[in-house]
């Protein structure tokens, strides 16, 4: 909703006819196809469908099982006194 209250925008956007929207950009309800503004149906459909899909999944999973990361050990020192290390 870009800082803008989102029911207030949905209702608005309700109102309108054929392609007006909000353009977020210019603050401004405009026909979005005109401005350039296109979203493909079925990126927002999968977009939708998969997020509806995790959300009920959380919803009904009485367990959730994840890994903790193990922390990398750094390597050890080599020892003093070897050959070469007298710069």
């Amino acid at each position: 909703n870009a800082g803008r209250e989102g029911a207030l925008v949905v209702e608005e956007v309700k109102k309108r006819k054929g392609n007006e929207g909000y353009d977020v950009a210019n603050d401004e309800y405009t026909d979005l196809v005109k401005a350039g503004i296109v979203d493909p149906t079925k990126v927002t459909r999968s977009a939708l469908q998969n997020a509806a899909s995790i959300a009920g999944l959380l919803l009904t999973t009485e367990a959730l099982v994840t890994e903790i990361p193990e922390k990398e050990k750094t390597p050890p020192m080599p020892p003093g006194g070897m050959g070469g290390m007298d710069y």
